[in-house]
């Protein structure tokens, strides 16, 4: 079972690793116990309570929810041991939290101070090591878990979401991380573009993980700046992580989903996504690459977007202090003066539609016949160094191939192009995405929707059931590429949240491009 997911103790645990008595806490006076750690968790037994047999332990403190374990000398030659962990518990109501578990065995075997702590440093790091998640297996996937101890670089942007970043860290996300011997340096961002500059200029050899505490926006800004490094192909293999301090906070939803946890929000997210840092698993994650016909090229792990969901995300930027209850009253205001777009969608689908001429064989190759063939990579670019190619792309000044899809409809209320679960904290609108499944997730939505019917499907949007609405008005296609070209200069064009000039554009998927915190 992957840490972070809901499950009951494992009756059992496997064979016992160690096991001996000792004081039920860190008192001189303690009551004793018996524990038992197998690869698992770690039994407590009570004096007089089970033992053996098919009865189970009186607790058992499971080491998925574990992040970290010391030892320390106490009164008396004394020594003691203590692990940390944070448990899923469910509430009557709402969904289930993680809440913090502490708890300090003494262990006394005579007056020998030294021998009592070696026991207690043992019985500590063998906490540690089979607290360390299993590295999974799949095929084709490349895992990762962070080392210990660990050291971090945290990006914090103080006006984010509620401006409560510094807040929630302090109180939070730097109590945990010292728990899991994570140590952290503190950046906070000052301007626009201060992330960005930082992490492009600056030497990050010495930490092994990137932390980004605010809203998508921020990551955006680390993403774009770590590739325009000369050595982004090593940078990008050191392992990104979210925290939400934002107000949409999609990525860290998304990866909450992808975890196996339910549905969570503020602090209980927050909790969550700092548990799957302090675990330390990483795996890699799917980028795209956008480029404008302005000349600019981008990189997005989230989404681009054009009409009404942009419209909302940038004209409730107003109301940010209401944390994600904005994007509820940007919703309203936009639906009252529901506009419509015009301009011409393609894209080419990951799967092929029927009808559509299959692929040339080989799609790095240029047409001799003059017929538009993909963007060449510059002159030079072929050294290391190189940002990767977008090869299924024809300059924008060109027709689509032939094997393109071009959706006959010119007039949008929206179009979203999607590579995570969540647009937001409360909308499931890709409940396929994965990580890295190679797919952009491309939403559009056709003028002639009445204002109910958008209601309807951005409320069913929040359980991820807006495609068993079947709208009429709403198509959803996996591609791996796609175009936009809009007739005019109008509407807010958006990438990661961050607004964009209305221009035509083009992106397609570059698969597990960079790395990122994962609990799966």
């Amino acid at each position: 079972m992957a840490a972070g997911r809901r499950a009951p103790p494992e009756p059992g645990g496997g064979p016992v690793l160690l096991q001996g008595i000792f004081g039920a806490g860190p008192a001189a006076g303690a009551a004793a116990c018996s524990l038992a750690l197998t690869a698992r968790e770690l039994q407590v037994r009570r004096p007089g309570g089970s033992s053996g047999g098919s009865a189970g332990p009186d607790a058992a403190l499971r080491l998925a929810d574990c992040v970290g374990s010391a030892a320390f000398p106490a009164a008396a030659a004394a020594a003691c041991f203590s692990l940390v962990c944070y448990p899923l518990r469910g509430p009557r109501w709402g969904s289930p939290a993680r809440q913090r578990l502490e708890r300090t065995f003494r262990v006394c075997r005579g007056p020998d101070a030294e021998g009592n702590l070696r026991i207690a440093q043992a019985w500590s790091r063998r906490i540690r090591e089979l607290s360390v998640p299993a590295v999974p297996t799949q095929d084709g996937d490349s895992y990762g878990v962070l080392p210990r101890p660990c050291r971090a670089l945290v990006l914090l942007n103080p006006q984010s979401g509620a401006g409560r970043a510094v807040e929630d860290f302090q109180a939070v996300v730097q109590p945990m991380l010292a728990e899991a011997d994570i140590a952290t340096t503190v950046f906070i961002t000052e301007r626009p573009h201060h992330a960005h500059e930082k992490v492009r200029d600056e030497d990050l050899s010495q930490w092994d993980t990137l932390v980004v505490m605010a809203g998508d926006g921020l990551l955006y800004e680390v993403v774009n700046g770590l590739m325009e490094r000369p050595d982004w192909e090593d940078t990008m293999k050191k392992p990104l992580c979210i925290l939400p301090g934002g107000s949409g906070n999609a990525l860290a939803a998304s990866i909450n989903h992808y975890a196996g946890n339910d549905h969570v929000a503020k602090k209980k997210l927050l909790t969550n996504c700092t548990f799957i840092l302090c675990k330390g698993l990483h795996t890699q994650m799917d980028l795209v690459s956008l480029s404008t016909a302005s000349g600019k090229r981008l990189f997005s792990f989230l989404g681009f977007g054009w009409g009404f969901i942009s419209d909302v995300d940038i004209d409730s930027e107003k109301y940010r202090r209401l944390g994600n209850a904005r994007f509820t009253l940007g919703t309203l205001q936009c639906l009252a003066k529901l506009r419509v777009y015009q301009g011409r969608l393609s894209y080419l689908p990951a799967v092929p539609e029927h009808g559509t001429p299959p692929p040339p064989r080989d799609p790095s190759a240029h047409a001799a016949n003059g017929q538009a063939g993909p963007i060449p990579p510059p002159a030079g670019t072929e050294a290391a160094g190189a940002l990767p190619a977008d090869s299924l792309l024809v300059p924008l000044g060109q027709p689509v191939p032939a094997h393109w899809t071009v959706v006959p409809e010119e007039e949008f209320v929206s179009v979203y192009a999607i590579y995570q679960s969540h647009l937001g904290t409360n909308l499931l609108m890709a409940p396929a995405a994965r990580l890295h499944d190679g797919c952009i997730h491309l939403f559009y939505l056709k003028a002639g929707i009445s204002r109910v019917a958008l209601l309807k499907l951005f409320l069913a949007m929040a359980r991820g059931t807006h495609l068993d609405l079947n709208c009429p008005h709403l198509r959803y296609v996996p591609v791996r590429a796609f175009r936009l070209e809009p007739r005019a200069a109008t509407g807010i064009m958006t990438v990661d949240g961050e607004a964009l000039a209305c221009e035509p554009v083009q992106g397609q998927i570059h698969g597990r491009l960079c790395r990122v915190l994962s609990g799966s």
